[in-house]
């Protein structure tokens, strides 16, 4: 696939249900609306795969048909830094959708890493690693591609900082970097109020994890409500009362030259992922217009 910033939702979009289309429909009617990734969603999986491989195959095979990136978000319960036997079936659920992801050839399966609980946090994402480090190892000793894609967290109770993710992809083999720009706009009470709020991040990713990482990571995004604890609850983009603006992480995909993959996670999946990239088109068309006039 070519490089390019892809557009998707993450799940079915409630209009394809409405309409009566199975999941399998789905690459063929994201082409058809000019989205071109889709993340499938396993959030309620247990310790085995909860789709036939057969299907699985044949929705990977018209992801490929119609040139849409396919990605896992996986289970829901899975907490790494938890008591021991809640981290042993927190791993088991890990691998089960790792092997699902496989037979979608889903590039990432996204997962939300665990809580502090009564922990420290650097205890708790120590925890987190070496967990981790035993998920790679049996991922990988199962022949299994799919890289694994520790999110960054909206909730202050909850390892996944923008730090402690970083931390995770320089220390685990086999990870993938995964930026949602709505949970640090809301773990951080609302801070991104400018291009230049969100470059630092993108500075400071390519400074630890290098350019390349920078430019191919997997990114969640939606306005977002949030308390004094972090995140409470997605919203769409043309709601003016939250933040973020897609504006602003636009101007930054192009003064990077990223081009990552963008799945929407607002109410109105395939409708805001659309004007997500419409969003970015319109600010690279507004550059040439600028870069021909200053010539």
């Amino acid at each position: 696939m070519a490089e390019q910033t892809r557009f998707g939702p993450a799940g079915v979009p409630p209009m394809f249900r409405l309409l009566g289309a199975s999941t399998l429909d789905t690459p063929r009617l994201l082409r058809e609306e000019g989205l071109d990734a889709f993340e499938y969603q396993a959030v309620r999986w247990g310790p085995k795969p909860q789709i036939k491989e057969a299907d699985a195959r044949r929705l990977g095979e018209e992801a490929k048909k119609n040139d849409v990136k396919l990605s896992m978000h996986g289970s829901y319960f899975i907490n790494l830094a938890g008591k021991r036997d809640v981290m042993e079936a927190s791993k088991r659920r890990m691998i089960a959708c790792a092997i699902g992801a496989e037979w979608l050839s889903a590039g990432v399966m996204v997962f939300h890493t665990g809580f502090y609980g009564m922990f420290e946090k650097d205890y708790a994402l120590k925890t987190c690693i070496i967990a981790l480090k035993e998920v790679s190892s049996e991922i990988k000793s199962l022949g299994l591609k799919v890289k694994l894609g520790p999110e960054t967290m909206g909730r202050k109770s909850q390892v996944g900082n923008l730090d402690e993710i970083i931390a995770i992809n320089r220390e685990v083999e086999g990870t993938q970097l995964v930026v949602d720009w709505g949970h640090l706009h809301a773990l951080h009470q609302g801070v991104f109020k400018t291009s230049d709020d969100m470059r630092k991040v993108a500075e400071k990713i390519e400074r630890e994890l290098g350019t390349q990482t920078l430019r191919n990571m997997h990114c969640h995004f939606s306005k977002i409500e949030f308390s004094s604890q972090g995140e409470k609850k997605h919203h769409t983009l043309d709601d003016q009362r939250f933040g973020p603006d897609f504006q602003l992480l636009a101007e930054v995909i192009l003064d990077f030259g990223m081009h990552p993959t963008m799945i929407c996670e607002t109410p109105i999946l395939d409708v805001d992922a659309r004007k997500m990239k419409e969003t970015l088109q319109q600010a690279q068309i507004q550059r040439q217009g600028q870069s021909r006039f200053n010539a």
